[in-house]
Formats: C-alpha cells, structure tokens, sequence
C-alpha cells in the first residue's frame, strides 16, 4: 500500500476497486473532492500510485494506492486488511471487470475455458469478496453504501461475449440479494448500469 499527502478533512473511507484511466479515476477524484479518504485498488500498482499522486494534488486529500487481484481470496483479503487499516469503510464501490487480450466478439466454441473463468471470477467472485470484507463493519455501525457498476451486458446477451454477459448478470444478481439482506440495516446495495462506451473505441 503506497500512502499519498493527506488532508485532515476525511468523512470516511471511499474504496473504489477496479480503478482504470476513465470511470474508475473520475469516481475516486469525486469522492476526494468531497473529503472522504480514497483507496484506489486494481492490479496495476505503479499506475495507480501515478492516479492517487494526481488525485491528492488536485483535490488535497488522502489517497491510498492498493495492488488487488479480485479474482484471487488472498489478494482480496490482504488488500483490505490495507483498506480497514485506514478506518470505517462508508463506501465501496465495485467497478472491476477481466478485459481479454482482445476486445472483439469471440465465437462460443473459441473461448478458452481460462478466460470464461477469470471474466467470471473479476466480476461476481471478486464482487462478493470485496462485499464480504466491509459488510461485517457495514452492519455494526448500521450504515453504509456498496455499489456495484454494470452495462448493457448485466441485462442482455451479447452474441460473442458470453464471458462478459455471464459475469455481469451474477454481479447484477448478488447485488440484489444483497440490497434485499441488508438495507433493513442500513446498508444500501445498488447497481448502476452503464450503458455506454468511455474514452476511444
């Protein structure tokens, strides 16, 4: 965990997971700007150190630099044995997902087992664990918010990424039995589709 200059004024902790150059980034800057401490995680330690140096500059607040592999338990367990560390976890925010070496459609009798796996485990078991995580303190202190993000591919299949669609409906899935558990505790569990393309195709 690579630990960036801090301000004082922290509401909570922010753990944004799955932190790229676009959706990923402009989430954790928003909750800096409103004061809460961020700890950004993905896989890509050195480019997420580059996010949080950016962020704390321009926003003047405390955010931290998590390497995490979701589909893995340890790594997941270990990344947020960093992320408690820094205090009550008011917000997570689930937004990783497996980009395959190529983005285009993939016949069905093509996809590598290997791959069907890692798309499944990025997007609903990574999802579950990280929830698994900050649940516990979530229910303690009665509040709290999990977001999960979808797209187009959480509500309807998509010829040639059956990886992707499959992955996506569990998240939207686990989403909703998780609302359903728990907002009679104060926990609010949403999933927020996103129907849309970021950046350059």
């Amino acid at each position: 965990m690579r630990r960036i200059t801090s301000s004082n004024t922290a509401k909570g902790v922010a753990a944004i997971v799955g932190v790229g150059p676009q959706l990923g980034l402009s989430i954790a800057r928003k909750f800096a700007h409103e004061g809460y401490t961020v700890a950004i995680l993905a896989r890509d330690l050195g480019r997420l150190s580059r996010f949080a140096d950016e962020i704390a500059r321009e926003e003047k607040a405390q955010v931290y630099a998590i390497r995490i592999d979701c589909s893995g338990y340890r790594s997941v367990r270990e990344a947020f044995e960093g992320v408690l560390s820094l205090g009550f976890v008011e917000v997570l925010v689930y937004n990783a997902y497996y980009q395959p070496v190529s983005s285009h459609p993939t016949t069905f009798t093509d996809i590598k087992i290997d791959s069907f796996e890692k798309s499944l485990a990025v997007s609903s078991l990574g999802a579950f664990l990280c929830a698994q995580q900050v649940l516990p303190g979530m229910v303690e202190r009665r509040r709290g918010t999990i977001l999960f993000t979808g797209r187009s591919a959480s509500l309807s299949g998509i010829p040639g990424f059956s990886g992707l669609c499959c992955g996506k409906f569990a998240l939207r899935a686990l989403s909703q039995c998780l609302s359903r558990e728990f907002q009679s505790v104060g926990v609010h569990v949403a999933h927020i589709i996103i129907d849309g393309v970021f950046g350059p195709t």
